[in-house]
């Protein structure tokens, strides 16, 4: 052997280079097979009404991906001592990993681990365009599961008028839940009633027909249908829910058109778990029923969060090749912990922490890290955003505004670094470590506009009505999952381009379950009923909910529609309950539509035929 390497040295190469690779793909297909695994296992659990047991399984398979990479670069370390090997073996290594590529199912996930694996292993001076995926190598159009008896990825039935409602029951009875339906002829009706506008005065078309994903989709306490209906030129996507109710499943109701899907497959709620053998085939179908809806949000909200990093950071490149305007401080109040920062023409937001923090914060950068895992991990109930976590970033230098640039030296030196690493001129901007989320409204600023207005101007008033409902309405979603926000000031919540508020702020939440709601004590004497300081003992984590209003309903116009909806949230009892329930082991239902789209909140008249 030793004399075969000494005169065939290039052999040896190829050999180490090709092991490389080969324990890439072995690593990321283990990978797959765990997350596709504990994702086909979320039908037993919903079967069964193991709640807790599926938001353990959501929390645990987030962690799913670093912990196989972790795996993956020690033995890379261990067999083949892969960060001292020379770049040229490296070259080889993607070149035959792109040849196990080949007929892959998931061939983009696993160019986007060979990416997390090789950015592991070699310094950042190293891994460049030559070393890893920048742009993808295999194309995932067409790619379907050819093997002996697998599902496709979608399936089409072909209904009459006549024939529509037995055909809404097969698709449902295909999905084989192993639990009884209340009664899914009536709820079938129900479907076929929401579908009357949509298809009324419509003539069928030779290609009419019913598509729906072969797998569900399954979040929090429900199983989602997902699919769409074609006729002629037009295409209505559509979801119906399943839930149980009273031991029995019940379809809950019917979601039709793009925005309802939008909001079902929001960046502010949990991520699906579906068992998908070809993600990209999912995602090209959903995107068919969301054109507007990025790639990689969806492929976040089908917990393949990495790949969504992926493909953002490519959209991100492909933006910044095309405009021209800066990234500047963003708009708004600033905060004592995050320094905020935007390009106005990309529709994210840039967060980094500051290195110190002013009274009365008390937190340190890893408490502060912690808390945003702790939202990536935890139930967001549509109403806390996702975020995408970077480390490393390269930005041009002549992109931002010098005065952004002073902004980071004053209050997070340790996070930048300037450099011209080509030695070419052009300088570039490192920041250390930073989020990014959807770009939205901030809500003292949504309410500010209605305020410039002036109270006669309806559209004014009914602006101020819904934010100040929906931020209640916000608050009460995420006590229901266990959430207190904490900092509750209008400027931390934002508005979404749906009307929806969105909390955003995370340096202080904490669960409702570990939080202390109190009553201000009485005065005991005339001196502390005047006094203007807090004159009775707080402990760290002491909430008390009588002392919000003063912060928050200033504003009369605020304060007349905060009372009249959302009162109970200066009650300590509301919280108290809350926290009760939870710890009783209550899971509160999160529906991603209204309460009154509800099949169970209409008579239970039976609909007319469609």
């Amino acid at each position: 052997m030793k004399k075969e390497a000494i005169m065939f040295p290039e052999r040896l190469d190829s050999s180490i280079a090709y092991g490389i690779a080969k324990a890439m793909m072995d690593g990321f297909n283990r990978h797959y097979r765990l997350f596709r695994t504990e994702s086909a296992r979320a039908k037993h659990r919903f079967e069964t009404s193991d709640w807790h047991g599926q938001q353990r399984a959501q929390r645990e398979r987030i962690e799913f991906y670093d912990l196989r990479v972790r795996e993956c670069v020690t033995r890379l370390e261990k067999e083949f001592k892969a960060g001292a090997q020379p770049m040229d073996i490296w070259q080889q290594v993607k070149l035959h990993y792109i040849g196990l590529l080949v007929n892959h199912h998931q061939p983009e996930l696993a160019e986007t681990f060979f990416n997390s694996v090789t950015c592991k292993i070699l310094h950042r001076t190293h891994f460049q365009n030559d070393f890893i995926f920048v742009r993808p190598a295999v194309s995932t159009e067409y790619i379907e599961n050819d093997e002996p008896a697998a599902r496709p990825t979608y399936r089409a039935y072909y209904p009459t008028r006549e024939t529509l409602h037995a055909t809404l029951e097969r698709i449902v009875n295909n999905y084989q839940l192993q639990c009884e339906f209340e009664d899914l002829g009536r709820d079938i009706g129900f479907v076929l009633d929401a579908m009357r506008e949509p298809l009324a005065q419509t003539r069928l078309r030779a290609n009419f027909q019913i598509q729906v994903l072969s797998g569900l989709f399954y979040r929090n306490k429900g199983a989602y249908i997902v699919g769409k209906i074609i006729n002629g030129f037009s295409e209505l996507p559509f979801a119906l829910p399943i839930i149980h109710a009273d031991g029995k499943l019940i379809i809950d109701t019917a979601l039709f058109g793009e925005d309802d899907l939008l909001i079902l497959f929001s960046f502010a709620r949990a991520y699906f778990m579906v068992d998908m053998e070809v993600p990209s085939a999912y995602v090209q179908f959903l995107r068919s029923m969301m054109p507007r809806k990025p790639r990689a949000e969806l492929y976040n909200a089908l917990g393949l969060a990495k790949q969504g990093k992926t493909l953002f950071y490519r959209d991100y490149l492909y933006h910044l090749r095309h405009s021209s305007d800066k990234f500047r401080i963003a708009p708004g109040i600033k905060g004592m912990v995050m320094l905020v920062f935007d390009l106005p023409s990309f529709p994210y937001v840039f967060k980094l922490i500051k290195d110190f923090y002013p009274a009365p914060k008390d937190t340190t950068r890893e408490q502060i890290k912690g808390k945003y895992l702790l939202v990536k991990q935890h139930d967001r109930a549509g109403r806390m955003a996702d975020t995408l976590e970077y480390s490393e970033v390269a930005f041009p230098r002549d992109r931002f505004e010098d005065e952004l640039i002073e902004e980071i030296r004053k209050f997070a030196p340790s996070q930048l670094e300037i450099s011209d690493r080509d030695g070419d001129g052009n300088e570039e901007v490192v920041i250390k470590h930073l989020y990014i989320e959807r770009r939205m409204i901030p809500l003292n600023i949504y309410l500010q506009e209605a305020f410039d207005a002036g109270p006669d101007d309806a559209g004014a008033s009914r602006q101020i009505e819904h934010a100040v409902i929906e931020y209640g309405n916000a608050i009460k979603d995420l006590v229901s999952a266990n959430i207190f926000p904490g900092d509750m000031l209008w400027k931390n919540f934002g508005v979404t381009r749906h009307g929806k508020v969105v909390f955003y702020d995370y340096d202080e939440i904490e669960y409702v379950t570990d939080c202390n709601f109190r009553r201000v004590p009485a005065a005991r004497t005339e001196e502390e009923e005047m006094s203007g300081e807090i004159w009775y003992s707080v402990g760290p984590r002491d909430v008390f909910p009588e002392t919000f209003a003063p912060f928050l309903l200033g504003n009369p116009m605020v304060r007349e529609v905060f009372m009249k909806h959302h009162a109970d949230l200066l009650d300590v009892e509301f919280w108290l309950s809350h926290k009760q329930r939870i710890q009783a082991g209550h899971v509160h239902d999160v529906f991603p539509y209204e309460r009154s789209r509800r099949f169970k909140s209409r008579a239970l008249s039976q609909p007319a035929p469609v």
